[in-house]
């Protein structure tokens, strides 16, 4: 297999080994503290600090976590809170559709009666 050219740097550009060489060291610096024994009191100081980075860290997850308990919190409430005004319009509509079909009960039986009492009627003239 052939490998691929690498790319040979600008002149006045620095190469990516040394961008990397550059964060290894910033790295570096930046926890040799953490790696360094002072004598006394230096695990104690370990702990302390490791502790404080768990909080960062852990810090902003448990509040994220702990607003998104709450929306779902609201929207249970707010999802019950239809659920229930859904139920009640259901039987609403349940008992007028009954008042409703009482009504064209009587409406076809009154009628029922009138073609009855006109059908009589004609007969009766003729």
């Amino acid at each position: 297999m052939n490998a691929a050219p690498s790319r040979m740097p600008k002149p006045g550009e620095d190469s990516p080994s040394e961008y990397e060489g550059e964060i290894r060291d910033f790295i570096r610096r930046d926890v040799a503290h953490l790696r360094r024994p002072t004598g006394e009191g230096t695990s104690e100081q370990a702990v302390t600090n490791i502790n404080s980075l768990l909080d960062r860290v852990s810090g902003s997850s448990v509040s994220e976590i702990d607003s998104l308990i709450a929306d779902l919190r609201n929207v249970r409430d707010f999802l019950q809170t239809e659920g229930e005004r859904v139920q009640r319009e259901i039987a609403s509509y349940a008992q007028l559709s009954t008042v409703a079909m009482t009504s064209v009960k009587i409406i076809a039986e009154s009628m029922a009666q009138w073609k009855t009492q006109v059908s009589d009627a004609r007969l009766d003239r003729a």
